[in-house]
């Protein structure tokens, strides 16, 4: 019997790590707490669209079927995708749907205090223990029974987005949801909800968007959805600013050569010197299509921040299509806040430096998500717990976004973001399954952590302050994928030709060999 490998949620990256860990011949059990794939994609609403061009947000081996045209197909087209996935491959007979992960346990021959002097992951720097085991406590939710699994790897696919924070007080006489209740209900009964009501929307991301103008498509302007936003962002109306296409912009070698990156030399730290007014210049010739095409000084809404913060961030979304023609006419309102923080009342939300209330029936928290907090609270020891998030102020100590090097035995999938998420994660899951079999060795725990380090000082030098995220490659992916390329023995430059290897964007479709 092969080794066996516990995967913890079957979205996106759950389905890639069990496509991946079945290749290399060892034998993945998926855990999915509910009755279906596709994670997220389970959990939207009807408006929602991916936030990448779809040639951007596909598999290597499994292309977009031809019936999809669209450049941005929407969420149920992005779940039949997903699903047809799972189904060539022959995925789905490894999960167990409506199973709920309670805890891990590591349990290995060396105590938790031995296991921090160790210099190599896992002791000897080998992915898998003779000795070494994870204990996976799993509860069937139709029948609350519980079983044991002991595993040799654990792979958390847990994602961000699932975990819902605190509701409001008892003091407001309405109804307090959070955006994933909302996307958890059908259609139909999420338009019924928000019908004849008046609704306030806290959040100014993806979500949020997708649910104002639900609510603007159902109440229209006697009974406007009104949107509480601390901070404007550069959100973007399409992908062609001014008619070039984003990706030669942020996705191109030459792009990259204009950051300065984590580890890079002399020379190319040099180079991103040299070259930072043209960064400059690339994130203005992008702002100013924003605001052109959204008229977004009309509203007020032009950020404070610079485009290159945006993306270093991985906070940039779509804007639905006539948003902002919604706010024109006044069936959506935007209300900015000033700081993070407001107060229910008995008629509803009291923004800071407003002296009466906005009057609302129904409050949809569209932030707050929790993610950190469901990846410490997977794991039942306190030492672990505290060690798989790390410092407050630091990114998450995770080397190559995958594993933490005090950790052994186990990864993380799909936690840490980037511009496409489904193509970050399938590169990750590939330099995983090259990891068990041997073709190539992690460095030292110390090395680890000093690459760790000099990441986080890329996050801090362009995505600093409030739009510093603990879990983002930001605007590196060709830095960050020629990274695990070099680990697993590929070519990284995988152009024909020098000018398209330095101008060209790169896309999924571009690693679909070794």
């Amino acid at each position: 019997m092969g080794k066996q490998v516990a995967i913890i949620g079957a979205g996106i990256s759950g389905l890639l790590a069990c496509k991946y860990t079945l290749s290399k011949g060892f034998q993945p059990i998926v855990f999915e707490a509910s009755s279906s794939i596709g994670g997220v994609w389970t959990k939207t609403v009807e408006t929602t669209r991916i936030q990448s061009p779809k040639d951007y947000y596909q598999f290597s081996d499994f292309p977009w079927p031809s019936s999809v045209t669209e450049g941005f197909p929407t969420q149920n087209q992005v779940l039949d995708y997903v699903k047809s996935y799972a189904q060539h491959f022959d995925l789905l007979k490894h999960i167990k749907f409506n199973t709920k992960v309670c805890g891990i346990e590591y349990e290995g021959p060396s105590s938790e205090d031995e296991m921090q002097a160790w210099s190599l992951w896992g002791g000897n720097g080998e992915p898998f223990s003779s000795e070494g085991k994870w204990k996976v406590v799993a509860e069937d939710k139709h029948s609350l029974s519980t079983d044991i699994h002991l595993v040799d790897f654990v792979i958390l696919c847990l994602g961000r987005f699932s975990d819902v924070p605190n509701k409001g007080p008892e003091a407001f006489h309405g109804e307090v949801i959070h955006s994933m209740n909302y996307a958890d209900m059908d259609y139909i009964s999420a338009a019924n909800l928000v019908k004849g009501k008046q609704v306030t929307v806290v959040g100014f991301q993806k979500f949020a968007m997708d649910i104002a103008m639900e609510c603007s498509n159902a109440n229209g302007v006697e009974l406007p959805c009104t949107v509480i936003y601390k901070t404007e962002h550069w959100n973007l109306p399409d992908y062609l600013p001014w008619g070039l296409p984003l990706a030669y912009l942020y996705f191109s070698r030459f792009s990259e050569l204009l950051v300065h990156k984590p580890g890079e030399g002399l020379l190319l730290s040099l180079l991103a010197t040299i070259l930072s007014p043209l960064r400059w210049a690339f994130s203005k010739f992008l702002e100013s299509h924003v605001n052109k095409k959204l008229g977004l000084a009309k509203y007020g809404m032009v950020p404070m921040h610079s485009f290159l913060q945006e993306i270093s961030s991985c906070m940039i979304a779509t804007v639905p299509e006539k948003f902002f023609d919604r706010v024109q006419e006044g069936s959506i309102i935007l209300k900015k806040s000033p700081s993070s923080t407001f107060s229910f009342c008995q008629e509803g939300i009291l923004v800071e430096g407003e002296s009466s209330p906005v009057k609302t029936d129904l409050v949809i928290m569209a932030t707050g998500f929790r993610g950190e907090k469901k990846l410490k609270d997977v794991f039942v020891s306190p030492t672990l717990q505290d060690q798989i998030v790390g410092s407050p102020e630091t990114i998450l100590p995770l080397y190559r976004e995958c594993i933490h090097g005090r950790i052994p035995q186990l990864a993380v999938i799909g936690f840490s973001e980037s511009i496409s998420n489904l193509f970050t994660s399938e590169m990750r899951c590939r330099w995983l399954s090259e990891l068990f079999v041997g073709t190539f060795k992690l460095p030292s725990i110390k090395e680890m952590e000093k690459d760790v380090e000099k990441w986080d000082k890329y996050a801090k030098q362009y995505a600093s302050g409030q739009y510093y995220r603990r879990s983002c490659i930001g605007a590196l992916h060709l830095w960050y994928n020629d990274q695990l390329c070099k680990d697993m023995g590929w070519n990284h430059k995988r152009k024909k030709g020098v000018f398209a290897e330095l101008f060209e964007p790169y896309g999924p479709m571009d690693y679909v060999t070794s």
